[in-house]
């Protein structure tokens, strides 16, 4: 029979003298075409898939290739937005970077980046490079002291970017000779495809035109703003920027897309599976400080223990979608406690349980001192500082109608 987490048993395992190890969560994933049905990898430099080969089972006598997916830092950023969406039934710490007075920033463009949406989560550049009440953000009490935080002393960590503490960080945006504190990741969590029929297909196709222009006429234009153009180079000058142009490069005439050009295609897989651990050993490295009691850094544990279970199921526990032609939902999935005496069957219900166990897990954190500042508060907002606001304008500027 399969048994509930609750938080005396979690608070138990996060203490400094246990000898649990964690969990596992192990998910039958499948495409909404059904199995063997086409799934986009993430694509990365050179049209290139992250191919691997793995062990599906140690009595294999070969390792069987695969394509990942969807890798674990991806998967930590989709773990973290989903907390974002749903922020207002989940008590996690936010910080909100304003950028709505920068009015010519395109509409496809964030006019506000959350910290739950920061790459690098407390090391972030964005976060460097903002403002709090008109003062730079490192020169700020909070700011100096969510920099100087360490896992060892985290209690800034905890009551701004506790993500952090469960998805790892490494603050190496502050220049060699500041501080450059490293935590590893406590959550780990991947999509894997097994057997993949091909590693190489393409997506070939022709953009076409009704009226079959011809794709080799010369024209002037601005790469950059592609309003304004003129057939033949005679303008050239004329034209703010302009360059030599043909018109295939600004959307006209039939353009077939072949070899290297092609965009990587999905692909179909034998199976498809997702893996997420949470390492307790690595959690046990989390301590809020020398001011604060063992029972804090238990409660601490056990809240970022809580907050990971919370995440994943947001993000995974129902059909998600990874990116254009990849998505899923999951069809069996398989909690494993992975405990000192043996391992054990989980019953992880949905995101209402995992929701009550985070509330308490919260509210238990609170009663032991644990610093939680921006928990359960309206998000705090930053302004972009001077020399990030010239970065933006220059990599978008305003342009002439």
């Amino acid at each position: 029979m399969k048994e509930e987490i609750n938080l005396d048993a979690l608070v138990a395992a996060c203490t400094d003298d246990s000898f649990e190890d964690g969990l596992r969560i192990d998910t039958e994933l499948e495409p909404l075409a059904g199995p063997g049905g086409l799934v986009k990898p993430a694509v990365y430099e050179g049209g290139r898939y992250q191919e691997d080969r793995r062990w599906a089972s140690t009595r294999d006598e070969d390792a069987t290739p695969v394509i990942v997916i969807d890798n674990v830092p991806s998967q930590a950023n989709r773990l973290e937005d989903a907390l974002r969406r749903h922020r207002a039934s989940v008590p996690v710490p936010e910080f909100v970077l304003d950028l709505s007075a920068l009015t010519n920033l395109p509409a496809h463009l964030p006019s506000r980046i959350s910290s739950l949406q920061f790459p690098h989560r407390n090391a972030d550049a964005y976060l460097r490079d903002a403002q709090l009440d008109g003062v730079d953000f490192v020169r700020t009490d909070l700011g100096k002291a969510i920099v100087a935080a360490t896992p060892e002393k985290c209690g800034p960590l905890m009551a701004w970017f506790p993500q952090a503490l469960l998805y790892g960080f490494w603050q190496s945006h502050l220049g060699k000779k500041r501080h450059n504190t490293k935590h590893a990741r406590a959550w780990v969590s991947e999509i894997i495809g097994w057997k993949p029929a091909t590693n190489n297909t393409r997506t070939l196709g022709l953009k076409g035109d009704p009226l079959n222009l011809n794709t080799n006429e010369t024209l002037a234009s601005n790469p950059d703003d592609r309003l304004h153009w003129e057939i033949g180079t005679a303008r050239l000058k004329e034209i703010e920027g302009g360059k030599k142009d043909k018109l295939s490069e600004i959307g006209h005439g039939q353009v077939p897309f072949m070899g290297d050009e092609a965009a990587a295609a999905a692909v179909s897989f034998a199976k498809v599976t997702q893996r997420a651990t949470l390492s307790l050993a690595q959690l046990r490295r989390v301590g809020v400080g020398s001011d604060h009691s063992v029972e804090a850094d238990a409660a601490a544990r056990a809240l970022l223990v809580a907050l990971g279970l919370h995440a994943h199921m947001l993000a995974f526990g129902r059909g998600f979608a990874l990116r254009s032609g990849a998505e899923l939902r999951p069809k069996k999935t398989n909690a494993t406690w992975l405990g000192e005496s043996g391992d054990v069957e989980l019953d992880l219900g949905g995101t209402m349980r995992t929701g009550e166990l985070l509330q308490s897990a919260f509210e238990n954190a609170k009663s032991t001192g644990v610093p939680l500042d921006g928990w359960d508060t309206p998000p705090l907002r930053l302004t972009p500082k001077r020399n990030l606001r010239k970065a933006i304008l220059a990599t978008w500027p305003e342009l002439k109608d």
